[in-house]
């Protein structure tokens, strides 16, 4: 009996050590989380604020003090920030669609196709994933610039439109697909871009959402490239045009905290969109 005893013992004492450990991650995990959401938190604050409380009273929130209507007022008047969000939305959905043209492909072959000179591709795919965006900008410019294409959406989108990392992950998920569908289906007569229009894209949905979001989120916030090849108001993508508010409004807090504000929250809509998707591409994609 004592044994039985002490087992019994032993597993009472390790059910509260798992409840703590539990609480400790959660714990963690909770303020983490609290540090990163603590800038969106004082943005829409600042947002809906006088601008002369920002500061002197940051996270306080008095009703009688809200100026939201007239900060977001100011953010969609004093800069066509419409112009900008529709700019935006051209650049990232037109970038968008030829990665997914061109990597679909490229990752269809380099997973499921067997030719000479495959796996240095490959290598230079990982090559170019280490490769940083102001490497090639230099000469990216000056051949944009011989051409006249400047202050154009085609050299807001250009230098993005092979992107070694939609290859890499669109790959790592294609090696999971079963080879012996697409024996049978060759055997049946499909050619290769049947194969991968209907039976390889249906099955790598997760793994588009979840690059899309990535694809999106990074051109949408993108500041760098849209600085070097815009400088004119028509053709200024959002946060190009948060910058120009910003040095047209100095320092008022209020209106500038509302564009921002109104500049995120379409990344914010398409995460909830994709969220499930997001989650199990990113979980899913390179289990074999």
């Amino acid at each position: 009996m004592r044994p039985l005893k002490t087992q019994v013992s032993v597993q009472k004492t390790r059910v509260p050590s798992a409840l703590l450990l539990g609480a400790a991650k959660h714990g963690l995990l909770l303020l983490l989380a609290a540090v990163i959401l603590l800038p969106f938190v004082w943005m829409l604050l600042a947002a809906v604020k006088n601008p002369a409380d920002i500061f002197s009273e940051p996270f306080s929130l008095d009703p009688a003090k809200l100026h939201a209507a007239e900060n977001f007022g100011k953010a969609l008047t004093a800069a066509p920030m419409g112009l900008f969000m529709f700019n935006s939305l051209v650049v990232v959905f037109g970038v968008l669609s030829v990665q997914l043209i061109t990597s679909i492909g490229a990752a269809y072959a380099l997973a499921q196709m067997k030719f000479r000179g495959q796996r240095l591709l490959f290598g230079l795919v990982l090559f170019a994933l280490c490769v940083p965006v102001q490497v090639p900008a230099l000469p990216l410019y000056i051949a944009l610039a011989k051409l006249g294409l400047l202050n154009s959406y085609f050299a807001l989108m250009f230098p993005w439109f092979f992107s070694a990392f939609a290859i890499f992950l669109f790959r790592q998920h294609f090696l999971t697909f079963p080879q012996e569908i697409i024996n049978a289906a060759r055997i049946d007569g499909f050619t290769e871009i049947e194969i991968v229009l209907r039976l390889v894209v249906p099955s790598a949905v997760p793994a588009i959402a979840a690059f899309s979001v990535f694809s999106v989120t990074a051109h949408w916030n993108d500041l760098y490239w849209p600085l070097i090849v815009i400088n004119v108001t028509d053709k200024m993508t959002a946060p190009l045009g948060l910058l120009n508010f910003q040095s047209a409004e100095g320092a008022s807090y209020g209106p500038l905290m509302a564009a921002a504000t109104i500049i995120t929250l379409p990344l914010i809509g398409l995460f909830l969109l994709a969220r499930r998707y997001f989650v199990e591409g990113v979980t899913m994609t390179g289990v074999k």
